[in-house]
């Protein structure tokens, strides 16, 4: 029997078994393969390393003899092929086993990205004159900011990286600013079409407000120009009930000149690989977002990949003289660096909380793998923000709850508005690693409907109550919520205060929904770390498991503690604290090499 970590479910057996036939033999190395790579792709892979994966394929119960004799088998088998090839399985010449499709979603969206890595044309001195007039001089240090946009302005495809309150929104306000005055040299200012996109509804509403913000002290010509509307990836792409494919494609390439997305360190490889397709090879593609947060729930690391992380780059000469005469900022050069190199822009500087505050200090131990010191930051009682108190046994959660629970949820159920009851509702969230489990999110929205209901504060009977949010779990675009949105249930005074789920425009209004139309949906009293990504709140509390996981990784707690503004925090063992941030999120996938040679 496989140990944990290593098991193999029912579907990556039959899917082993499955290609067994195709293959017209039982041989053990094709199967255990098989497997392996279904298991994999199941928890975020894009490929198989056959060499690391050597002693997992052992555990699970395969004799192999080692990773040379396993290639060699897999090379003779009539379902594996090599790149290119169209069989059901791919290896490469590193020794990566992959599913056909996603070799073919790694390999376009690799070669989409190396070509729009080069130069686009541009003005220098009104580029000059813009960088100067919406980047104030920073004499005696580098402003990223500046940097990130020069890099958007001169390339055609650019990520800008950073941690929350890094400004990564307001740079991409000042980018398309940029980009309106180059295009109105050239006569083609009105025209220049915009896309704003994120791959959720929640994150798309956020991107919006963050635009709407940014855009209050932009120049009014240009103000009009930024579209308001932003859209989810699979509404730009042109969703196909039904398929996995859109209507917007290579054949069908989308009709925008600046296509800009939002949390991409949330996007998976197929989906970043169908958005790829559908540019228009003129097309700029500007990608935000943390590279060190958790990455897609499916395959793939595609901002990591592409930022490199955990790699420590140069720019190349060229780019350097560029930087020094356009933007007044040096930078490190690295001869010989790649397209990519000069198309990453990592922001330094967080504008929401000091590296020296709570928050700020102990995000940067977690996310550079420091345990001990994450742990002792925050049990440092000097250090404000950031706490940690032990968990309790499972019977006394609810307990230990129920303080924080009335604090942190009582307010909004007092307000008299939706507005009001958003705006509250918003500065507290319970955050857990694990759906199930008696420290998972389902036993904890328990919890705390119990508690509330016990402080007189909701009656949860009938299928929906008052006061009762609601995370939407799938998509309607009918009426235009998405896997995410979160939403309050309330009476409506304008029908009679009957009940009506109430959701945040992204442009301070509310829309509202009756209950029955709803698409399928969840408490949210407490949610999963992964699905609080692209929110914000005042405070936050995480409570971990009382036993080790392999989701308890540092991507998770960095995430969990940069999802608060003010104050974070954790319920949780110390050891397994210690455990989660010296253990770090690896996806196999060739597209770190293919992109950056390594």
């Amino acid at each position: 029997m496989a140990p944990e970590g290593v098991q193999l479910d029912d579907i990556d057996r039959q899917f082993a078994a499955f290609i067994c036939r195709l293959a017209g033999s039982r041989d053990q190395y094709l199967e255990a393969a098989a497997a392996l790579l279904s298991r994999g792709v199941t928890g975020g892979d894009v490929c198989l390393d056959l060499e690391t994966a050597l002693e997992e394929g052992r555990a699970a119960g395969y004799r192999l003899e080692s990773a040379n004799s396993w290639r060699e088998r897999l090379q003779a088998s009539p379902v594996v092929g090599a790149a290119g090839e169209f069989k059901p399985l791919i290896l490469d010449h590193a020794g990566r086993l992959y599913l056909q499709r996603y070799w073919r979603y790694e390999n376009e969206l690799a070669e989409a990205i190396l070509k729009r890595g080069e130069p686009a044309p541009f003005d220098r001195e009104p580029l000059r004159q813009g960088l100067a007039r919406l980047f104030p001089p920073t004499p005696g240090e580098t402003d990223w900011q500046r940097l990130a946009a020069l890099a958007a302005v001169t390339r055609r495809f650019c990520v800008i990286s950073g941690g929350p309150g890094t400004g990564k929104t307001t740079t991409v306000v000042k980018v398309l600013s940029l980009l309106l005055e180059q295009s109105e040299i050239s006569g083609t200012g009105s025209a220049l079409r915009i896309a704003l996109a994120a791959p959720t509804g929640k994150a798309a509403a956020r991107l919006k407000e963050s635009i709407s913000g940014g855009l209050e002290k932009a120049d009014p010509k240009v103000r009009g120009l930024i579209p308001e509307e932003v859209f989810t990836l699979h509404r730009l792409l042109g969703y196909l009930k039904g398929s996995s494919g859109f209507r917007h494609n290579s054949d069908n390439p989308l009709p925008y000149d600046v296509v800009i997305v939002d949390e991409a360190s949330m996007v998976s490889l197929p989906l970043m690989a169908k958005l790829v397709c559908a540019l228009r090879q003129d097309t700029r593609l500007i990608l935000l977002g943390d590279r060190d947060q958790l990455a897609s729930v499916e395959a793939g690391a595609i901002l990591g990949d592409m930022c490199d992380t955990g790699g420590v780059h140069g720019f190349s000469p060229e780019f350097a003289e560029l930087s020094a005469d356009v933007a007044g900022d040096a930078v490190d050069v690295q001869p010989g660096i790649g397209p990519l190199g000069d198309a990453v822009v990592l922001l330094r500087k967080s504008y929401r909380f000091s590296s020296s505050g709570g928050i700020g200090k102990v995000a940067s131990l977690v996310n550079s793998g420091d345990a001990h010191g994450a742990l002792s930051a925050c049990l440092d009682p000097a250090l404000a923000g950031v706490s940690l108190a032990s968990l309790p046994p499972a019977p006394g959660l609810a307990e230990a709850l129920a303080r924080r629970i009335t604090d942190g949820y009582g307010a909004y159920l007092r307000t008299q508005t939706p507005e009001e009851a958003f705006a509250e509702f918003s500065r507290f969230r319970i955050l857990c690693a694990m759906r199930s489990g008696p420290f998972g999110v389902e036993a904890i929205n328990v919890l705390v409907r119990q508690r509330l209901a016990q402080a007189g504060l909701i009656d949860p009977h009938g299928r929906c109550y008052a006061g009762e949010p609601v995370m939407i779990t799938r998509n309607d675009y009918n009426l235009g919520l998405f896997n995410g949105d979160v939403g309050l249930i309330l009476p409506d005074a304008g029908n009679g205060g009957e009940l009506r789920a109430f959701f945040p425009t992204g442009s301070g209004g509310m829309r509202k929904v009756l209950p029955l139309r709803l698409p399928e949906y969840e408490c949210a009293f407490a949610m999963t770390v992964h699905k609080s990504q692209g929110s914000e709140f005042d405070k936050v509390l995480l409570v971990l498991p009382d036993r080790d996981n392999p989701v308890l990784t540092r991507e998770l707690i960095y995430t969990a503690i940069t999802r608060a503004k003010k104050s974070v925090e954790l319920l949780a063992d110390q050891p397994l604290f210690v455990t989660a941030v010296g253990r770090r999120v690896t996806r196999r996938s060739g597209l770190r090499e293919r992109l950056w040679g390594n």
